[in-house]
């Protein structure tokens, strides 16, 4: 039995060629799960080499923006962060 506090993780592994199409897919994943449920937490979304699974690389820049809410661009953007993009990137 869990208690209300409790949360689980899903892991779903999907093979890509690289990092860029890894970060790609998952950003599209996850705005695609994005509109079934408001529990992603895009934040914590991260891609990492079958072989060097301790080494995780974020997916989104989950930067604080002023006035609440998190960036939901990717984490490599130039232009300023916006939660643009993501309809229901958990705030914090």
């Amino acid at each position: 039995m869990t208690t209300p506090e409790e949360r689980w993780v899903i892991h779903v592994p999907v093979v890509a060629s690289d990092l860029n199409r890894a970060r790609i897919f998952a950003r599209t994943a996850t705005r695609a799960l994005a509109l079934l449920t408001s529990r992603i937490d895009a934040g914590e979304v991260t891609v990492s080499a079958e072989d060097a699974q301790g080494v995780r690389h974020r997916v989104f820049c989950d930067r604080r923006l002023a006035g609440g809410g998190r960036c939901t661009l990717p984490t490599d953007h130039t232009s300023p962060c916006t939660r643009s993009g993501l309809s229901r990137h958990r705030q914090r």
